[in-house]
């Protein structure tokens, strides 16, 4: 098997030798070579024929944003994005993400030696899960050998098995993804009109990013979209997407459905986690929810699915065709979790015409 060519863009000369030796270090992918700036990029691309590219966000000559917004454009390629922990990095990598590009790792931390090991697992996998993506879709970060204990939905919600659950007229709409999937919500959310039913979303984001994220779609979407807090009454016309650093939870107080938020470990090392939230809700919600889980890396939210689907949800699953990766939603087709297979763009009428008819 041929090895997955890398051109690294960034203007550090330290952070091109860092990110080169890791990258190198996998078997499976070789560092072409690297650029200081986009104009000396754009030759080596023609030259090299990469099979993706690392792109730093701010650099000299030419931003990574005006340089991805004509790449994308002329010559569509998988682009993994270098990005800074920080509001403003947060906004510029989520556009990043609107113009194409397939996931986003965090710039190295060179002064703690001890996270440099889970850093060079996390851009390994993102670099191979975009080198099979579809440009302008979703992917997600396994893992190399040395991970976390993989805990289920159980380390912060007890199943129970069971449970009555009146109809009601009034729905709860849970939507789940993973990388990629901040441009795959937005693309649902911008065409719910304003008298929808509530929207509790779970995204894998990082802290930094969640609050931004939920921005950024406000001002698309005829919905009120907000980063959840704990406390919160899900009302109609309004989406809660849960903060990057906790668990979103649905809870139930007679007839109304609050948000609350959890601290509790990874749960398919992830927090927040789609299988928490979904186990919520279909403990909490049961018939009067409908579930939808989106393009993303993994298995994350499948089994969560097919527990709203055991208390009478209805389930959708974005199609492999429109996701960037069709891991989530196609191991929730695998275990019979999902309803419904639809490509991204057919899944807001759907999930209008189920709130009408439920």
């Amino acid at each position: 098997m041929s090895k997955i060519g890398v051109l690294v863009i960034d203007d550090s000369a330290l952070i091109r030798r860092v990110l080169t030796e890791i990258l190198n270090k996998d078997p499976h992918i070789e560092v072409l070579d690297t650029a200081a700036d986009p104009l000396i990029a754009r030759e080596k691309i023609k030259k090299l024929n990469p099979d993706v590219l690392t792109l730093d966000v701010e650099m000299p000559k030419m931003d990574g944003i005006t340089f991805l917004r004509n790449l994308m454009r002329l010559r569509p390629m998988p682009v993994v994005m270098v990005s800074t922990m920080t509001e403003q990095g947060a906004d510029v990598t989520l556009e990043a993400l609107e113009l194409g590009a397939v996931d986003y790792v965090t710039k190295p931390n060179l002064n703690v030696v001890e996270s440099m090991e889970d850093y060079a697992a996390e851009i390994i996998e993102k670099v191979k899960m975009a080198s099979k993506a579809h440009v302008r879709a979703i992917t997600d970060r396994p893992r190399m050998d040395k991970v976390e204990p993989k805990l289920s939905a159980d380390a912060i919600i007890e199943k129970t098995i069971g449970g009555k659950h009146l109809k009601t007229t009034e729905k709860i709409i849970a939507i789940g993804a993973s990388t990629g999937g901040t441009e795959a919500i937005r693309a649902v959310l911008e065409q719910l009109p304003a008298n929808s039913p509530g929207v509790v979303v779970t995204q894998h984001i990082p802290a930094a990013f969640s609050k931004s994220f939920a921005k950024r779609v406000d001002s698309v979407s005829a919905l009120k979209v907000v980063e959840a807090s704990d406390g919160d009454q899900i009302i109609p016309g309004h989406a809660f997407i849960a903060p990057g650093d906790r668990h979103l939870i649905v809870e139930r107080s007679g007839a109304r459905y609050y948000c609350r938020l959890n601290d509790g470990p990874p749960v398919n090392r992830h927090i927040p986690s789609v299988d928490v939230l979904f186990r919520s809700v279909a403990q909490n919600v049961g018939p009067n929810a409908i579930g939808v889980i989106l393009t993303g890396m993994g298995d994350d939210g499948a089994r969560g699915m097919l527990e709203m689907k055991e208390q009478g949800a209805v389930t959708i699953a974005q199609d492999e065709k429109s996701s960037v990766v069709w891991g989530m939603p196609g191991e929730a087709v695998k275990i019979g979790a999902a309803d419904t297979q639809l490509p991204l763009g057919k899944i807001a009428g759907k999930l209008l015409t189920l709130s009408k008819n439920v």
